[in-house]
């Protein structure tokens, strides 16, 4: 794709990367196919060759409109593009910058402007917690908008004590503690059974800056990655062989902070370094799967059916890992058709764009409950609370399914 972006837009690194990323494009149209907002709306502008081109307008200095504004909107960011592409166009990072120019010129409507600003300091700030469990008490008397959002209480064995010479640094995250503490206690039971030790991170660690990426604030991103940055360097000093993470939306952050942070004099280096130590859980647990075989107990006739992140296998690109190790220690996993799919809830989207978040769920869930599997095993918190509130098959993080069956 020829390109002629603004001389003071290309003299920055953020502008070199786009038009590197714009001329990579060459209008094929395989991304289009596997887009769930094409899919739905059949509008080329709500797929991805239809929003490289409104970004490398407003690039090469043309107006945004709140219509481009809304287009971007629309994307779930699911890089499912990204997989069909032949050429590697990097469109996550384009969209990146996309959004941002288009946000410099577009002001958006006030009560958008405020439920944005409420999600970026409520869903990472230190109120989620109690607001989230006092909400699940209350449960009952909610709103049904609110009360979907929810997950069931469930309680949770304790936090294994013995020492391994292995050890991983688990990160704080933000969201997930408050929703299902019990999924990090349960990958740490199942590292535990492998000879690993995980190692919590400090107090001053939280959100992965996933939120604040996608919300509009690169900035408070860049401050979030850096506060994480300076409360695991400890652990990674003292010998942690990897951080990993139990949601996959947040490992697929943390993995780009050498990225994000590439300009930065005081955290490159460092942030180079925590991106090469991430990884997801089931790349840790995988190599261990037939030690871990042995010492399940399962249930022959059980079916399950897997949930594949976007995140997990487009962002991280593990397509297939998540049912590659499911097998591997013994479970039944059945198809499941356009499994490439995203789910709908991407973040922070299934309430900023609720009606094509709950088709893409119906969508998603028709294909997961064709089978009729016993469970429903994901890798990200915000896709099994998303799927959890439209179905009545269990939705269940994969080493919670895991570590329940351990001998």
């Amino acid at each position: 794709m020829q390109t002629n972006l603004t001389d003071a837009f290309l003299r920055t690194p953020g502008g070199q990367e786009a038009d590197s990323i714009l001329r990579s494009c060459v209008h094929c149209g395989f991304c289009t196919a596997t887009c769930p907002t094409y899919l739905l709306l059949g509008d080329e502008l709500d797929g991805p060759r239809g929003r490289i081109y409104l970004m490398k307008q407003v690039l090469e200095g043309g107006t945004a409109t709140r219509a481009t504004q809304l287009h971007l909107d629309r994307c779930l960011s699911c890089r499912a593009c990204e997989s069909a592409c032949p050429s590697g166009v990097n469109y996550a990072r384009l969209l990146d910058t996309g959004r941002e120019a288009v946000e410099r010129q577009v002001t958006r409507p006030l009560g958008t402007r405020a439920l944005r600003a409420l999600l970026r300091a409520g869903l990472t700030g230190r109120l989620f917690a109690p607001l989230y469990r006092l909400g699940q008490v209350c449960r009952a008397i909610l709103p049904r908008q609110l009360r979907e959002k929810l997950l069931a209480r469930k309680s949770h064995g304790p936090w294994p004590a013995q020492p391994h010479a292995r050890k991983v640094l688990f990160p704080r995250g933000c969201v997930q503690p408050a929703m299902a503490p019990s999924i990090d206690v349960a990958a740490a039971r199942v590292l535990d059974r492998l000879g690993i030790e995980v190692v919590r991170s400090a107090g001053s660690a939280g959100c992965c800056g996933a939120i604040r990426q996608h919300l509009g604030d690169p900035d408070g991103a860049l401050g979030e990655a850096r506060r994480n940055i300076d409360a695991w360097w400890p652990a990674i000093e003292s010998g942690a062989e990897a951080i990993v993470s139990t949601a996959s939306g947040c490992g697929v952050t943390i993995k780009d902070y050498g990225h994000l942070l590439r300009n930065d004099g005081d955290y490159a280096a460092r942030a180079a370094r925590v991106s090469a130590l991430t990884r997801d859980l089931s790349e840790i647990i995988a190599p261990g799967s037939a030690a871990l075989a042995a010492q399940l107990a399962l249930d022959p006739g059980e079916r399950v059916a897997v949930q594949a992140p976007c995140t997990h296998q487009h962002g991280q690109r593990l397509p297939g890992a998540l049912e590659g190790l499911l097998r591997a220690v013994g479970a039944t996993v059945v198809p499941v058709d356009e499994a490439h799919l995203c789910c709908g809830s991407a973040g922070t989207y299934s309430i900023l764009q609720s009606d094509l978040s709950s088709q893409l769920r119906e969508r998603k869930l028709g294909h997961l409950e064709a089978n009729r599997p016993d469970s429903i095993l994901s890798a990200n918190i915000g896709c099994i609370a998303h799927l959890s509130a439209g179905t009545a098959t269990k939705v269940e993080h994969w080493v919670e399914w895991i570590e329940v069956r351990l001998r």
